[in-house]
């Protein structure tokens, strides 16, 4: 027991210690590659072999493109960040861009213009209901409807459009203007198709002359009696 024991921890010294052997050779030529000092060994293989070599390995050696690159990166921090300070800038202006176009956001223009504008739709809705009154038929009416139901959408689509409240502004004018002048056309039809039920009616109408010829016979009576009562008395 003694024995294995002893056998034991020698294994286990021997699995612990680290076994280092030199090379200066391999050494010399990291080091000529890594910082650019020292020298390559041995010289005779790199005089018959690598001549150009020991030339420029002092030249190229990393710690020199460490410098370099760490010089770059240093310079492209004020880059960096002027970038981000215009990219954060940028983001803010996109945000109220997209807030002022978007249809769910304060609609400014329907505020200012959408008075006016339903006003003007409840008038159009209003003279397309007095179509059957003044005489026109079911499809005519359904005809202006249709011309109601299109600015309805327009108005709609606006609404729900992605632009500025400037330009949905004069949307909502233009859409304002077509409705006003629609409407004009449609008082002017609903005033034709009055005045030409009117016009029917006179024509259909039936007048009923008094029956005048006994008062006419009467009156010519008079006046034959009166002429011949001045005829006898001038003879007298």
């Amino acid at each position: 027991m003694a024995a294995a024991f002893v056998l034991s921890c020698s294994s286990g010294m021997m699995g612990q210690s680290v076994s280092y052997n030199h090379d200066t050779a391999k050494m010399n030529q990291i080091t000529v590659m890594e910082i650019g000092s020292g020298g390559l060994t041995p010289s005779i293989y790199y005089d018959v072999l690598h001549r150009n070599y020991p030339k420029s390995a002092a030249r190229k050696n990393k710690l020199s493109f460490r410098t370099l690159a760490g010089i770059n990166l240093y310079n492209q921090v004020d880059e960096a960040e002027a970038l981000d300070s215009a990219l954060t800038k940028r983001a803010e202006i996109e945000a109220l861009n997209v807030a002022d176009r978007s249809g769910g956001a304060l609609d400014l223009a329907w505020v200012a213009e959408g008075g006016k504008l339903t006003a003007k739709m409840e008038d159009f809705e209003r003279n397309i209901n007095r179509i059957l009154q003044a005489g026109g038929t079911a499809n005519e009416q359904s005809h202006w409807k249709e011309h109601y139901n299109m600015y309805q959408c327009a108005i709609k689509a606006t609404q729900e459009a992605y632009m500025p409240n400037a330009q949905r502004k004069k949307e909502y004018l233009c859409i304002y203007a077509d409705v006003a002048k629609k409407n004009e056309d449609l008082i002017h039809y609903i005033v034709r198709l009055s005045n030409a039920e009117r016009t029917s009616e006179l024509l259909n109408a039936t007048y009923e002359r008094p029956d005048s010829k006994t008062h006419i016979i009467r009156a010519a009576m008079n006046r034959w009696r009166e002429a011949g009562w001045k005829t006898a008395g001038a003879n007298e």
